[in-house]
């Protein structure tokens, strides 16, 4: 929202195009706290759009708020990997149904490499550019890991 007004649909987009690499954010968790953080005086109504999208805009409270949440300290990371969870267990499967698990992730993961790597290339700045790089090494992290689960 800094560079202007969005509507939900627009910032889930831009989530996922800017960090959905490494941070998942869902319609429903944005469309929840838009109407929480306009009565919280963060962001204001902007236009009305097509199918009656509204846009917000974020307010001078809301950038204060922002650059505050930015210097606070981040906490511990959790990962949370569906995928990670069933290889761990993947011993309990036949060999057949680990050697789909492992190709359907892989699979997977191999266009998660490409829209990384295409990420890391076109990066607007600095930043977003060494959170692309960083999406780029943990597909490859999984993608190793895929490599050494036994057959």
């Amino acid at each position: 929202m800094h560079e202007g007004p969005k509507t939900g649909g627009q910032l889930v987009a831009a989530a996922t195009e800017r960090f959905g690499g490494f941070f998942s954010v869902t319609r429903s968790q944005v469309y929840r706290e838009l109407p929480a953080l306009t009565d919280a005086g963060l962001l204001r109504l902007g236009k009305q759009g097509p199918r009656s999208s509204q846009q917000y805009a974020i307010t001078a409270a809301g950038k204060r708020a922002f650059k505050s949440w930015l210097n606070t300290e981040p906490g511990p990371d959790n990962v949370r990997s569906p995928l990670i969870l069933r290889l761990v267990y993947s011993g309990s499967l036949t060999p057949k149904q680990r050697a789909t698990l492992v190709e359907s992730a892989r699979a997977q993961y191999a266009v998660k490499m490409d829209e990384a790597k295409n990420a890391a290339k076109t990066a607007g700045d600095p930043y977003e550019k060494a959170a692309a790089d960083f999406t780029v090494a943990y597909n490859r992290a999984i993608i190793k890991l895929l490599d050494a689960i036994p057959d």
